[in-house]
């Protein structure tokens, strides 16, 4: 299974990867298999939803994407100031309004009969599932489709989950193939190749270099307009927990004290906490962002390199290109051997990864070698083990937006201290990525984006 950068990061809409830009995505798939027949006998489309997408799938936006999708969106793309108003038409008349086959096709559609959360059932591929059906006048199923939402943004169809056995049977012909950190270095080194070298390489299979360095940048520049909208927009945060955006006012304190923050020596560290809780809070609010390597984590990556763009003297165009292809090796990595979905593993397969991705990446831009890149994301990582996903009111915003700003400080401590050694240490990169898997599977249900546990649960008496 070869994995792209491009699989890795995606440009979306919060507030979550899994449970708002997957179904988003599945949902516009459903309509292009409808394209291939006659959409005139289609009277209604249906959406069961099972496991985490039901239990939290309210809180995470999962029944408004799945109808900007069917209304054919998909997430890179749509206007976010114009959501709202996409979805209070649909409410307002009970109807979706359709492009499709260059005709605009309204059918009837009421969000409470035709959106089903099933609770109590889970679908045994992956915790979160759904399944779309389209029906005639007469209540005959016309298609159907079940699809898994397996996080970062990546859907798998029920066909294409029977195609997956082992990683070696789906490898495509990228120049360094790699299926762990140990391989990874041996090709590095035996190649006398950086990582982002070794994964540009690999990129030139599916683009030219000068598209692949545009993307990439393309990536920062989204992660920045998040960081700049964070800072400037005011309110309070939808959902119903009434959390105020805090963003604005800790940067508006930053600049208007200099003095202070030249002589306070851990300035540094507000800063890097309100570039994540800024781009957090974009997400929380349903914001464009980058996933990466999930929403629900997306604060992580941008807190980091904006870090590295102005709080070190190594910045350079071409430090964010290695950057970014640095931290998606190291995601490719826990995609192809553990997780980074909080249904399944707990928020240490987002935050854990994301803060993990962060840790190499920052240790490569400021000259490390490659011992040190991995041990610096092993120590991020076997710092978040056990790290559990539980959303207050299945909105992801307490205590997910604060714990982006958690890992990206972690993240830089991490970075710094592989950066004082030699890149020996005790625990590998994959001995840590296969306990974090284990930790995962070993997790009860109820730590993993089911809002039956922990925080969740536990806020009147926190």
């Amino acid at each position: 299974m070869s994995i792209s950068a491009f699989d890795i990061y995606s440009i979306g809409i919060g507030p979550s990867s899994s449970h708002t830009v997957g179904p988003m995505k599945a949902a516009f798939h459903f309509l292009t298999l409808l394209s291939d027949i006659d959409f005139s006998k289609i009277k209604t489309i249906k959406t069961d939803l099972y496991g985490s997408l039901a239990l939290t799938g309210k809180g995470h936006g999962t029944d408004k994407a799945i109808i900007l999708g069917l209304m054919g969106f998909v997430p890179e793309t749509i206007d976010s100031n114009k959501i709202q108003g996409y979805l209070d038409d649909s409410k307002k008349n009970k109807n979706l309004k359709i492009d499709i086959q260059d005709k605009l096709k309204i059918i009837d559609f009421k969000i409470k009969d035709d959106i089903k959360f099933h609770r109590r059932v889970s679908l045994p591929f992956h915790p979160n599932a759904l399944a779309i059906a389209a029906f005639d006048e007469d209540g005959k199923e016309i298609m159907r489709e079940t699809y898994y939402s397996i996080g970062g943004g990546f859907v798998l169809t029920e066909e294409e989950t029977k195609k997956i056995t082992t990683i070696e049977q789906h490898n495509q012909k990228v120049p360094y193939n790699f299926n762990s950190a140990e391989e990874l270095l041996d090709l590095c080194k035996k190649n006398n190749l950086t990582i982002p070298k070794l994964m540009m390489a690999n990129e030139l299979t599916w683009r030219d270099e000068e598209s692949i360095k545009e993307g990439i940048l393309k990536f920062w520049s989204v992660m920045e307009d998040s960081v700049n909208r964070g800072f400037h927009n005011t309110g309070t945060l939808p959902g119903g927990l009434n959390v105020k955006r805090r963003a604005p006012e800790v940067y508006k304190s930053l600049i208007e004290n200099p003095e202070k923050n030249i002589s306070d020596v851990l300035s540094i560290m507000d800063w890097v906490n309100l570039y994540a809780l800024a781009v957090n809070e974009e997400n929380a609010a349903g914001g464009k962002v980058v996933t990466a390597p999930t929403n629900g984590a997306a604060g992580i990556l941008p807190a980091v390199l904006k870090y590295y763009v102005r709080f070190t003297n190594k910045f350079s165009e071409e430090g964010i290109i290695d950057f970014l292809l640095t931290a998606a090796a190291i995601a490719i990595l826990y995609k192809k051997n553990a997780s980074i979905s909080g249904a399944e593993v707990g928020c240490q397969g987002e935050v854990g990864v994301a803060c993990s991705m962060a840790a190499g990446a920052l240790t490569q831009v400021l000259g490390g070698t490659i011992d040190q890149v991995e041990n610096a994301a092993e120590i991020a990582m076997e710092h978040n083990l056990g790290l559990t996903c539980d959303p207050i009111g299945g909105l992801v915003q307490i205590p997910c937006i604060e714990r982006n700003a958690m890992g990206a400080i972690k993240a830089i401590n991490a970075s710094r201290m592989a950066l004082k050694g030699d890149g020996t240490h005790f625990v590998s990169l994959d001995k840590v990525i296969r306990t974090m898997k284990k930790t995962g599977m070993d997790m009860k249900k109820h730590y993993k984006e089911t809002s039956k546990g922990g925080l969740a649960v536990n806020i009147t008496e926190c």
